[in-house]
């Protein structure tokens, strides 16, 4: 799987959580709108490209011992 297809699973994820994210904010008094989101998705993206591949890595050195 390449990096590309990962992060479009990665955005599935956050898309599926983006109601109850949202709900969160405006709670709190933050109106979220898709040109605010943006940043955060990009973020997001990194963040769990990064944990991927600690659990890559992880699960490989698990195999090699």
């Amino acid at each position: 799987m390449n990096n590309q297809d990962k992060s479009l699973q990665f955005m599935m994820i956050a898309m599926k959580y983006l109601p109850e994210a949202k709900e969160q904010l405006e709670k709190s008094g933050v109106e979220l709108s898709m040109e605010l989101i943006e940043p955060f998705m990009n973020l997001f993206t990194k963040v769990m490209q990064e944990a991927y591949d600690l659990g890559r890595e992880e699960a490989l050195q698990e195999v090699s011992k």
